[in-house]
């Protein structure tokens, strides 16, 4: 097995998704790429599959992240991600399981394996409590804990849910991180996410459909690195 990347805590997660994509990710990507080295931070970035290359080449200090990836081999699999190309152009992550692209629980363990064997950091998606905690004994690098109802809507989750997701997560395996994501879209949430005790968070639309995506990543950073200080 190939070693992972270590991640530093509190990270933080751009994910695009399918709302940019060529030229208007690139530009994203630079402008996350400068703040991560202007605050000494990890985040992830993620994009389409086809632009992962060109971002991996420009992004000095992001973390290329694939937004699924599939858990064949090299050879038959017309159609699926073969964890082989994206480790050949510098991915480092890749999200599985999340609810726009939701996996058998086979499928998933078998992609994870893969994951392993490569060096590529798993970021498994849970919608509840039970769930998270039944995941986890897959023991992910990152769990990403959000209802599923509350993805895309600009509502955060509870302190009540970030509170049990963490707790049931950390309790069946203490090694993975956890990732609270539901509904971010201000540097407050971010701040908040935080400090429930998350190891991470990040968010989408909060970022790409601000009327200024760049000022939004700024504040979200920003708040990222004062829940960092003040946790300590």
């Amino acid at each position: 097995m190939m070693e992972k990347y270590r991640i530093r805590t509190p990270f933080f997660v751009i994910n695009p998704k399918a709302y940019v994509y060529g030229e208007q990710a690139l530009e994203l990507a630079r402008y996350a790429d400068k703040l991560a080295e202007q605050y000494d931070v990890d985040i992830f970035f993620t994009g389409q599959l086809v632009d992962l290359r060109l971002i991996s080449q420009e992004a000095e200090h992001l973390i290329i992240t694939a937004q699924h990836m599939d858990g064949l081999h090299p050879g038959s699999g017309m159609g699926h991600v073969l964890p082989e190309a994206l480790a050949d152009i510098g991915v480092k992550a890749t999200f599985l399981n999340h609810a726009e692209h939701a996996m058998p629980f086979a499928q998933l363990a078998k992609a994870m394996a893969r994951a392993d064997e490569l060096g590529i950091l798993t970021i498994v998606c849970a919608d509840t409590v039970e769930e998270a905690k039944a995941l986890a004994m897959l023991h992910p690098d990152i769990m990403v804990c959000e209802p599923t109802s509350l993805i895309g809507t600009g509502t955060v989750s509870d302190q009540n849910y970030m509170a049990a997701t963490n707790e049931a997560v950390k309790t069946v395996s203490p090694g993975t991180l956890v990732l609270q994501a539901a509904g971010i879209s201000t540097g407050q949430d971010v701040y908040g996410a935080i400090m429930s005790g998350a190891d991470g968070t990040g968010g989408t639309s909060g970022i790409v459909a601000a009327p200024d995506p760049f000022k939004a990543l700024d504040e979200m950073i920003e708040a990222l690195v004062r829940a960092k200080n003040d946790r300590k």
